[in-house]
């Protein structure tokens, strides 16, 4: 049985947590920035967490299994 690669975007986007659930940063904060809400900016600075929805897909390509 061949070895699983690790999609090399997953791994730089994604962090496993130390609970188990893996950690995302937030869209919407690279540019256009002017016409957003300094609350709104500063929202989108924390990280947020997969969904479980979308946790399988994101673990096949971190090669954590499912």
């Amino acid at each position: 049985m061949p070895k699983v690669k690790t999609n090399s975007s997953a791994k730089k986007r994604f962090k496993l947590t130390g609970t188990g659930k893996i950690a995302r940063k937030n869209a919407f904060k690279s540019h256009i920035l002017t016409k957003k809400t300094t609350k709104q900016k500063r929202n989108l600075t924390t990280t947020s967490y997969v969904s479980d929805a979308d946790m399988g897909n994101v673990k096949r390509m971190l090669a954590l299994g499912k």
